[in-house]
């Protein structure tokens, strides 16, 4: 840390403020309906015309106090123009993730909150998940695609994974959620999907996404003075999913499989988008694209939890920009320094280079070797459109 002057002193106080106050802000806490299985039972019975109807974990903090206290921050006593237009930008961004949370379940005013801080895809991102449906699928008869181990087993699957890192985290089983596993960072827990039977192949892909990435950087933004590392800056979640899916590529577990599950969760961000109901989008998924029923059903949750969350389509963005940047021989480290985004490198190393943060502790395991050997996968990746 540089000398701990007045200026220093101000920057760390807002910062540790700031993580105060983010720490309510968990969105994948509030976002994943707390019914999910009922509604589909329900849905499917309707012969997939009856929307579901989700409810939603209550919120544990006043939004008008939350907002006012990101916003009477001092941050004019930061000296350095550039670390103060960084924290401004990061208080707009935890701004955005405030109203999102806010309005889970308001149906349209949450959707036009969370385009705000996802975005929507483009026409290209469109073109890219249909090129990517066009090619065959691997044999899903392989053992390795079949359900095999139970939450309890990859459980112990996770944590024999995890000696590789030295570090420790909490899991736990949860029956409330869209996803089959995820890690929330602000309590360095993963979570793992207490419905779901995992295959060879979804724990090689989860060991090397949850833990290699998101549990890496959550651990290594701890490691700084500054606690921004650890909540994220602005658009974080597109660089951290690319991360993430791309250790799976280099680990050797990236299927075509895979690549059309992100391609699926463009089109029903897109159908989202374009104002279609629930059951359109999963009819689309179901009957257009022939995804059997059941993904196409958490598919469709995914992106219209909430009202419409658009997020899920930046796993696909994110994974083509982290590939051309390994392409380019640049280095992947200093995106492991915590929940960081690709359009704050210059910001990340100023930060480190003045001693505000540090260069990462932990690597993840799979980005010492390209262990890929699936052409089809390398000819996809190097012609999504940028």
């Amino acid at each position: 840390m540089s000398e701990t002057n007045v200026a220093t002193k101000a920057l760390l106080n807002i910062d540790s403020y700031i993580d105060k106050l983010v720490k309510k802000i968990e969105l994948l806490s509030y976002v994943n309906p707390t019914n999910i299985e009922e509604e589909k039972e329900k849905f499917f019975a309707s012969k997939y015309l009856t929307d579901p109807v989700f409810t939603y974990p209550k919120r544990d903090f006043d939004k008008f106090k939350l907002h006012r206290e990101f916003f009477t921050l001092q941050l004019e006593l930061i000296e350095d123009n550039k670390i103060r237009n960084l924290y401004e930008e990061i208080i707009y961004f935890y701004s955005g993730l405030i109203q999102c949370i806010e309005t889970i379940g308001e149906g349209k005013k949450f959707y036009y909150n969370s385009l705000r801080s996802f975005g929507t895809p483009t026409e290209e991102d469109v073109e890219n998940a249909k090129f990517i449906l066009h090619f065959e699928d691997e044999d899903l008869k392989s053992e390795i695609f079949q359900p095999k181990f139970s939450p309890d087993q990859a459980e112990e699957i996770f944590r024999e994974y995890s000696k590789k890192y030295d570090f420790d985290f909490n899991i736990k089983q949860s029956s409330t959620m869209s996803a089959i596993a995820m890690v929330l960072n602000n309590i360095k827990t993963l979570v793992i999907n207490a419905n779901h039977t995992f295959s060879e192949n979804e724990m090689a892909v989860l060991t090397n996404h949850e833990i290699g990435v998101h549990m890496v950087t959550t651990m290594n933004g701890l490691e700084h003075p500054l606690k921004i590392f650890s909540h994220g800056f602005p658009n974080n979640v597109e660089t951290q999913e690319g991360l993430a899916v791309f250790s799976e590529y280099m680990s050797g577990n990236l299927t075509l499989k895979r690549l059309k599950e992100l391609a699926y969760r463009v089109l029903a961000v897109n159908g989202l988008a374009k104002g279609y109901s629930f059951s359109k989008t999963f009819r689309s998924l179901h009957n257009t694209y022939d995804l059997n029923r059941e993904d196409a059903f958490y598919i469709t949750v995914r992106a219209y939890r909430g009202g419409g969350f658009t997020k899920d389509y930046r796993y696909l963005t994110g994974l083509k920009k982290i590939y051309n940047y390994y392409k380019e021989g640049k280095d992947l480290s200093i995106l492991l320094t915590g929940k960081v985004s690709l359009d704050f490198i210059d910001d990340i190393q100023y930060l480190i280079d003045n001693k505000y943060a540090v260069e990462s502790k932990f690597i993840t395991d799979s980005y010492a070797e390209n262990k890929n050997t699936n052409q089809t996968i390398n000819f996809i990746l190097d012609n999504l459109k940028k």
